[in-house]
């Protein structure tokens, strides 16, 4: 199984698990914090969406200049470097604005270097091992979400409502990754293209030259990004219902841990059963995750959504770029992956705004229901209205 696996994929590997590993760290006990501070629960959503957004809208830009460039690692080492250094940041003041700068930083630091770095995963594989090759790298990725946790919880138990120090603290991690991504190389044979000038909003330009099939998916994709508001959602459901500190940090590691261990088999059985089928499968089983948040209020049943949405994490993320990089050209995979991304940033700037504007006025259930909604709609779109399909003209290695 581990034939599949490069040196390149093993870097990139190490390097999101390091980064994951800061990042989730926060990530939990993010809303609480935010809510200490003083924001509202609408403009925790304004936060991540626009945070989110930044960072789509950019995927899309730098992964443009990637492709004409024929250069991937400097943008992945950059990238990875400002999301270090934003962590520490967000300590050190408690203004909206700074918190704003400091998250933006970080989202910012996303958008740079993951056209790049998904380019790579994807020049390392084939049709055949593309599930393979990105369930790997989610694995990774999410165990490093499951290790930032646990260290929060074990300084969350002894030092109670601390949060600061584990925003300084979520900075060595980060370093790690940034030192460990300077092994990463560029391929001798990269070469650039013919440069032109890149616009901020590039993508909108391969929209109008991509394939028809890749237009079909993302449309897909954005409509259901349209509803798929910030997980920190999920938390706050969670700490709505009166788990205290520990046991959301704990339900979200178990999460985390559930995404983990199965991103890889299920990635090898979407390489068996099609791209197309095993995101419906996530799908489905994120709508059963938010009509159920809508409805209960027993304690236990929040284990069982938190398991069934770790299977849907691991069977629609890298799912999802496994499948846009086989409808697209291989020299534009960067861009047709950020392109996806910089609409999708758009998408998560409505979901989250939405998300915390529904919440506010009509309460969390109203917001769990439409979201639910939507997915089933767009499950019956894929369904009956797609294909799998991978662009003919595109060479592998």
């Amino acid at each position: 199984m581990l034939k599949y696996i490069s040196r390149s994929v093993w870097i990139l590997s190490l390097v999101s698990l390091f980064t994951d590993m800061a990042s989730e760290m926060l990530y939990p006990i993010m809303p609480i914090y935010l809510k200490t501070i003083g924001f509202s629960i609408v403009l925790i959503g304004v936060l991540e969406g626009f945070a989110e957004a930044l960072a789509g809208l950019s995927k899309s830009y730098f992964g443009k200049l990637s492709d004409n460039s024929g250069k991937r690692t400097p943008f992945v080492q950059f990238g990875y470097g400002l999301s270090a250094i934003s962590k520490p940041m967000m300590a050190l003041f408690i203004f909206p604005m700074w918190i704003f700068f400091a998250r933006t930083i970080d989202r910012f630091g996303k958008g740079i270097r993951t056209g790049a770095r998904d380019a790579i995963l994807s020049d390392e594989a084939t049709p055949e091992t593309k599930g393979k090759i990105f369930g790997f790298h989610r694995a990774m990725d999410t165990l490093g979400a499951v290790l930032g946790p646990v260290i929060a919880l074990v300084y969350l138990y002894y030092y109670p409502q601390e949060y600061k120090t584990l925003f300084y603290m979520a900075f060595l991690p980060g370093l790690i990754a940034v030192l460990v991504s300077f092994l990463l190389k560029d391929k001798r044979n990269s070469k650039p293209i013919a440069i032109k000038k890149v616009s901020f909003f590039s993508f909108l330009n391969y929209w109008k030259l991509s394939p028809y099939e890749y237009k079909k998916t993302v449309i897909g994709l954005l409509v259901f990004a349209a509803f798929n508001s910030s997980d920190i959602f999920l938390l706050l459901k969670a700490k709505q219902m009166g788990l205290n500190d520990t046991y959301v940090i704990g339900i979200y590691i178990f999460y985390n841990l559930v995404y983990a261990v199965v991103s890889l088999p299920i990635g090898i059985l979407a390489d068996k059963v099609g791209l197309k089928k095993m995101f419906i499968f996530g799908l489905t089983l994120f709508a059963v995750v938010y009509f159920g948040m809508a409805f209960t209020e027993n304690k236990y049943f929040i284990i069982l959504f938190f398991f069934l949405y770790g299977v849907y994490a691991a069977a629609t993320e890298g799912i999802s770029k496994a499948w846009i990089s086989n409808i697209s050209d291989k020299k534009d995979t960067a861009t047709a992956i950020g392109t996806y991304s910089g609409f999708q940033s758009i998408s998560a700037l409505i979901a989250s705004s939405l998300a915390g504007l529904i919440w506010y006025q009509f309460g969390a259930s109203a917001t769990f229901i439409t979201t639910g909604i939507a997915t089933v709609l767009v499950i019956i779109y894929f369904s009956f209205f797609m294909k799998d399909k991978i662009i003919k003209n595109e060479t592998f290695r």
